[in-house]
Parts: C-alpha cells; structure tokens; sequence
C-alpha cells in the first residue's frame, strides 16, 4: 500500500512538475521496505517525500548545500512546538527554528502538488 504510494507520488513529480524535476526515486531500507520518496530538483537540491501507514509525514526539501535553508511541513509531535495552532503539524521556513502553521493537506496527492508548487515558486 505505502509502497503504491510512493510509486503514485512519483508519478505525479515526474508527470506534473517536469519543468523542475529531474528525476525521483523510491529510497529503501536496509531490509528491502520502501523509506521514502527522493525528488531531485533541476537545482540541485532535492525534496524527500515521507509518509508512514499510520497518517506521519514530512515533505522536506533540502537546500543547506545551495543556500543555507530547508523548508518541511512534517506532523512530528515535538513539544517545542506546541503552541503553533496547527499542532501536531507545522512547518519550517527557511531554517530549523523557523516555525509556522502548516496548510497543506492531509491527502498526500494534494499535499504534494501543493509543496511542488511552492518549491515552483522559490526556484
């Protein structure tokens, strides 16, 4: 299920985002399970899409070798984070430490055309 997914994402990255994507690829663990999904941007930076069978994830794109920043909605319950009004999710902007609300969707289609769209918007 996770793995058709993934398999779906990818698709979607490929099809839908060809003028900022180079390629994407399905990242396994050690033991053979799909980890996650890796899009490469034209920019050299990548996004790695993660999504777990019990409704976790992260869409974190990863820029610190470009220019020094990282953009992530994820749902990771941190405690230091708990007094963002859309706790458990929130996003990072820019660093770490920069955190907001997170509006992207719960349906991960949706959320990823929209983190697509935004990493559109910043290249």
């Amino acid at each position: 299920m996770l793995f058709a997914l993934l398999q779906r994402l990818r698709d979607i990255a490929l099809s839908e985002f060809s003028d900022i994507v180079e390629r994407a690829q399905l990242i396994y663990s050690p033991v053979g399970r799909v980890r996650k999904l890796r899009i490469h941007i034209l920019d050299g930076s990548f996004v790695d899409v993660w999504l777990s069978l019990r409704g976790d994830y992260a869409f974190h794109w990863e820029r610190r070798p470009i220019d020094g920043t990282i953009y992530r909605h994820d749902n990771a319950p941190h405690q230091r984070w708990r007094h963002i009004g859309t706790f458990p999710q929130h996003f990072h902007d820019e660093t770490e430490d920069n955190v907001r609300n997170s509006d992207i969707s719960l349906q991960p289609d949706t959320a990823l055309r929209e983190f697509l769209a935004f990493v559109r918007t910043k290249l």
